[in-house]
């Protein structure tokens, strides 16, 4: 299970966070749809609606991985220390890569450009921004704080009359 390590895992890369394209706030054009088995259908990263020569920034600070194509499209990784291990690791395609492989970048940084070249979808064109952990994909909205997003930040909320807390028994799966 990855999402209580990545939770942890991202904090510093929560302060930080930037959406890739925009201001204003981009359009999802296709959201992050997991797949149910590791070759099964779905969408391993969010759409987010760019033309072709939109500034693509970095997510989050860390090192460009890798900058070159990749079946034909311009793809642009950037791997984020500090996250566990392996590290986070984002991507960014269509695009034409502005800095090379090595690079170190904060977040917000212009390190690419779109291209629409190999886009895949439905729109004119669009980026193609996905999250991996290893060959684990997750969602790469989850590196934006509530701010980024238009949501209010999550709030515990009391428990209504009458209801109590069930502690599990020392020992039991999920006890402290």
């Amino acid at each position: 299970m990855h999402f209580p390590v990545l939770a942890l895992m991202t904090l510093t890369l929560l302060t930080a966070a930037a959406w890739p394209v925009g201001p204003p706030r981009p359009a999802i054009v296709r959201g992050w749809e997991p797949p149910v088995s590791v070759y099964g259908p779905g969408h391993r990263g969010v759409d987010l609606a760019a033309p072709p020569g939109t500034p693509v920034r970095a997510a989050a600070a860390g090192r460009v991985s890798f900058a070159g194509p990749v079946a034909g499209r311009g793809v642009l990784s950037i791997t984020h220390p500090a996250t566990g291990s392996p590290p986070l690791r984002t991507t960014y395609e269509p695009v034409r890569a502005l800095v090379p492989a090595g690079t170190e970048v904060t977040a917000g940084q212009v390190v690419a450009e779109v291209t629409g070249a190999g886009s895949h979808c439905d729109v004119p064109t669009c980026l193609h921004w996905g999250l991996r952990r290893g060959d684990t994909y997750l969602n790469p909205l989850s590196l934006l704080p509530p701010r980024l997003l238009d949501r209010p930040p999550s709030r515990l909320l009391p428990l209504p009359d009458g209801q109590a807390v069930r502690h599990a028994p020392p020992g039991a799966v999920g006890a402290p």
